[in-house]
């Protein structure tokens, strides 16, 4: 990577983690190396898990959490622990030269939810090496995340299926 951007996919709307996903695609096909760490997610078997073990050595994911929604209102301590944990690796990770691209899939959200203080989030973002992209997702990005961005982009929910109680379907949400 010549020139790594900071890239923000945010807002309630549908497909913030999919075209995340769709970047770390398209850079495995260039032979780049793709770390994506999955804040607030775990033990679910996501169509995304599988898809990255197909192109390993250039796309691997990093699940921390639970499978279980986190209280906004009162995480739990299991909460903050996994979010942490991440947040180590994603620091480790960006700095070590062996990234190319690094996506904090739902790290809008951990900061929100204060899994993740905003003024740690900030300084990775400023110590970010040249060579690296930085993707991060997650609904309800601050206002600060926005202005350090070279590129936001706002999913906006204009319809949804789950108003009609269609879950989450496999291969598409899972």
């Amino acid at each position: 990577m010549e020139k790594g951007l900071i890239q923000v996919y945010t807002g309630n709307g549908k497909g913030k983690t999919t075209a995340a996903l769709g970047l770390a695609f398209r850079a495995a096909g260039h032979g780049f190396k793709i770390l994506i760490i999955q804040f607030m997610k775990g033990n679910i078997q996501y169509g995304e898990l599988e898809s990255a073990k197909k192109l390993s050595p250039y796309l691997t994911i990093r699940q921390m959490g639970r499978e279980t929604f986190v209280s906004k209102a009162n995480p739990d301590p299991v909460d903050i622990e996994w979010a942490q944990k991440g947040f180590a690796l994603a620091k480790e990770a960006i700095v070590s030269g062996h990234y190319d691209m690094v996506i904090l899939d739902e790290i809008n959200v951990a900061v929100d939810y204060g899994l993740i203080s905003l003024s740690e989030l900030l300084q990775l973002l400023g110590s970010k090496p040249e060579t690296v992209e930085l993707i991060l997702t997650g609904r309800d990005a601050r206002p600060e995340i926005l202005e350090r961005a070279d590129l936001v982009t706002e999913m906006v929910e204009r319809k949804h299926y789950y108003t009609k109680k269609i879950n989450s379907r496999k291969g598409i949400e899972i």
